[in-house]
């Protein structure tokens, strides 16, 4: 008798086990769940027609300055700024992580120090020094010439980016850390085993992995970024998104549609922002699914003790191979 190929050959004796039946799975009900859901779609229904009736959201306001072309110019500088902010951030946030794992004690410090105060102090406050740093420092006297820093000091909009760029990088740098840290030791050692360097082996080894953990953070701070942008005018600098939409507001005394007209613009381009963010999660977490390949299952199979569709099943009293 010829042993069919990837097939297994039982013991005379041994009882062949049928697969079980499948069980007919009843899902469990919830008149909650739906009773809770009705009440919240009522309630933003009764809302939503409420608001619409409301002469004092100014609708006709929103409607003739929504796509104004001041509030659209101002979205295009906000964007700009959050862009050149997150910059910033993300190269001075991987600089000082590499200087918080460096094991020079003084690296160290300056990195901490600099989490310190930007991490301890308001954005807010944070952005009102920039504002008064005109006042503060009018001269770099170097001894042997002098540079002035009036006109450089009087852009509010350089003043705004570097402001917050500087406090985003406080937070980055430990999203950054975290990231590099969640690798483990092994797969350093195991690149440095293969012969590559260690610039080859956080480009293709350590980075990859760090990735998946630094990048949903790191689009929330994006996110984030957007929306603090509202806080420049304390510089001043009142080209972004908010600030043009108070002032049109404070020549209309119509605060509530301006409002309005700014947090729609707020929720585009921060939709946006997320659906970038997705499809990049998605690219970064490529090759770590957590689904079942075929040969796990057959071993899940086997470890039933239900036998494969591949195994032939002998049950004569002899057997013969060939």
């Amino acid at each position: 008798m010829t042993k069919p190929e990837n097939s297994r050959v039982l013991a005379p004796d041994t009882p062949q086990r049928s697969r079980p039946a499948a069980n007919q799975a009843v899902p469990l009900r919830h008149p909650g769940r739906w009773i809770t859901a009705a009440i919240l779609l009522a309630l933003l229904v009764w809302f939503a027609i409420g608001a619409a009736r409301n002469d004092a959201y100014g609708w006709d306001i929103y409607a003739k300055y929504v796509l104004d072309t001041r509030l659209v110019k101002a979205a295009g500088n906000t964007i700009v700024m959050t862009i050149l902010a997150m910059i910033i951030g993300v190269v001075m946030g991987g600089l000082l992580a590499v200087l918080r794992m460096s094991p020079n004690p003084v690296l160290q410090g300056i990195a901490w120090l600099f989490l310190w105060v930007f991490r301890g102090t308001p954005v807010y406050v944070q952005l009102m020094f920039w504002g008064l740093l005109g006042s503060l420092y009018q001269v770099l006297d170097a001894g042997a010439f002098q540079i002035d820093l009036q006109s450089a000091l009087s852009n509010m909009f350089l003043l705004a980016v570097v402001g917050l760029g500087l406090n985003e990088a406080a937070y980055m740098a430990e999203i950054v850390r975290a990231g590099l840290q969640a690798v483990p030791e092994g797969q350093s050692e195991a690149s440095k085993a293969l012969g590559m360097t260690w610039w080859q082996t956080m480009r293709r080894t350590v980075m990859p992995q760090a990735m998946r953990i630094i990048i949903p953070p790191t689009g929330n701070e994006l996110i984030s970024m957007l929306k603090t942008t509202s806080l420049v005018m304390v510089v001043p600098y009142t080209g972004e998104l908010f600030g043009r939409a108070t002032d049109i507001s404070n020549s209309l005394f119509q605060p509530v549609p301006l409002l309005l007209a700014a947090a729609s613009w707020y929720l585009v381009i921060t939709s946006l922002l997320m659906v970038g963010q997705f499809y990049l999660e998605r690219y970064y977490s490529r090759g770590s699914t957590r689904q079942l390949t075929s040969r796990q299952l057959a071993a899940l199979a086997d470890a039933e003790g239900v036998p494969p569709k591949n195994v032939s099943v002998n049950d004569t009293s002899t057997t013969s191979r060939n």
